[in-house]
């Protein structure tokens, strides 16, 4: 495998932070958020980036390669794209799914694959189609999850090892998300770690989070802990990674707060050997003294796994299907929860499915709040219009769909709030909202399909 281009330190470009991103000292490179990124409309800031020699990679959230569907080539060619505008040497996305197409829902959130044999093979296949696709080198990361499948047959570690060596791609590996699954699953980053080929890796990611009742959120919302500063101490005494990247998404801190954190990312990965074993040992378990005698994989091996890919029986993507199916109905449609699922972390992941879908619809449609009488109504609104209906279209359907089911319910109860929203409707939608007694006919259409 090649060696990665050396990428420094960098942050995630948002931009709610475009301003302070532009000012951050000794900034290497940003990553960006592909979907949220139009081409031929690229934000002057990050045009002014590049221009001084900023490099941007777009980091795709939507794809869903660890689903059963084969994936998209209209994604694809658009990540593609993107790729291309931006002068990206990669692209990355995540081992997730995101969706199921029989029944049609939307996780809007990532979501784990099952660590079996059955999943790694509809994931190498899939990885193959979007390297075929794509016009730069791919790179995966690990995601943080708040609960386990049942009867899984590889280890975290085990399943990107395969991943890797099937399809030849890179790792993003997140280590905010390593200590996530640490508390929650149980898993121990200093194992995975010393198992996965670090010779794969292309950056890091370094992100806050808070742990509530036990359970770790991977926020993105909070600064980076010290565990988490210890976690990249233990990856930097394994080898020196070619980027690390400070990820944040919400609840923007002062400008002096993001360099500081940057600041204390750059310092562990500059640090000398020695200390940067002392801060691993002490955070998460010893460190690798020595690169591990299989860290380069031999070159015939590599070209024989990507010229002899092993087939995909239809059989093995119907059963990923049905088990994701089955998992993201109880997660969105409050279907009952499948077999050997721990029914309590379920519940928690059901509620911040619904939470991030208010959220996100609201900051995709400030108005609905406003309209509704501010956060505290909208909020109690959405969460019950969200309960029975799943999303299936992404969040800006999502939140015509929510507009609609309000005025089809003669909501708001205020008739110059609600002549508001129906304007707003109207506006987007060029339409006229269906009568009851069509919403009445669609849902029983639906029972009987």
């Amino acid at each position: 495998m090649k060696p990665m281009a050396h990428l420094g330190v960098g942050i995630g470009w948002r931009p709610e932070i475009a301003d302070a991103v532009e000012r951050l000292p000794g900034l290497d490179w940003v990553e960006v958020v592909a979907e949220n990124v139009c081409l031929g409309h690229l934000p002057e800031s990050l045009l002014r980036l590049r221009e001084r020699g900023t490099r941007v990679v777009p980091h795709g959230v939507s794809l869903g390669l660890g689903g059963a569907d084969r994936p998209d080539p209209a994604k694809l060619a658009a990540l593609g794209e993107r790729a291309v505008a931006l002068g990206a040497p990669l692209v990355t996305e995540h081992i997730a799914f995101v969706r199921t197409s029989s029944p049609v829902l939307e996780a809007g959130h990532l979501l784990p694959v099952p660590r079996t044999r059955d999943a790694l093979d509809v994931l190498c296949e899939n990885v193959r189609i979007a390297q075929d696709s794509l016009p730069v080198p791919l790179a995966l990361e690990n995601i943080a999850a708040l609960f386990s499948w049942p009867g899984e047959e590889l280890t975290e570690a085990q399943f990107l090892t395969e991943l890797v060596e099937r399809t030849g791609v890179r790792l993003l590996i997140d280590v905010a998300n390593l200590h996530t699954n640490r508390v929650n699953r149980g898993e121990d980053p200093a194992a995975v770690l010393d198992a996965i080929p670090l010779e794969a890796l292309a950056y890091v990611h370094v992100a806050g989070g808070i742990e509530r009742g036990g359970v770790w959120h991977d926020t993105h919302a909070h600064p980076v802990p010290p565990v988490v500063l210890d976690l990249l101490a233990a990856l930097r005494s394994r080898v020196d990674p070619p980027g690390v990247l400070l990820e944040r998404d919400d609840d923007f801190p002062a400008e002096a707060e993001l360099a500081g954190e940057l600041a204390a990312i750059r310092a562990v990965v500059t640090a000398g050997p020695a200390a940067v074993a002392d801060r691993a040992l002490a955070g998460s378990g010893p460190a690798a003294a020595e690169p591990r005698p299989d860290a380069e994989p031999d070159a015939a091996a590599e070209r024989d796994a990507a010229d002899e890919p092993r087939p995909v029986e239809e059989s093995a993507r119907t059963r990923v299907a049905l088990g994701q199916a089955a998992l993201l109905s109880a997660l969105v449609a409050g279907t009952p929860v499948p077999e050997g699922f721990d029914r309590r972390r379920i519940r928690v992941q059901a509620r911040a499915l619904a939470a991030k879908r208010a959220d996100v619809v609201a900051r995709l449609a400030p108005e609905l709040p406003e309209i509704l009488g501010g956060p505290d109504p909208y909020r109690e609104a959405f969460l019950s219009y969200a309960k029975g209906r799943p999303m299936t279209a992404g969040y800006r359907r999502d939140a015509l769909d929510f507009a609609e089911d309000l005025l089809i319910r003669d909501l708001p109860a205020d008739p110059v709030a609600r002549r508001r929203l129906t304007a707003w409707w109207r506006d987007r939608t060029g339409a006229r909202p269906p009568r009851r007694i069509v919403r009445w006919a669609r849902a029983l259409a639906g029972r009987a399909a």
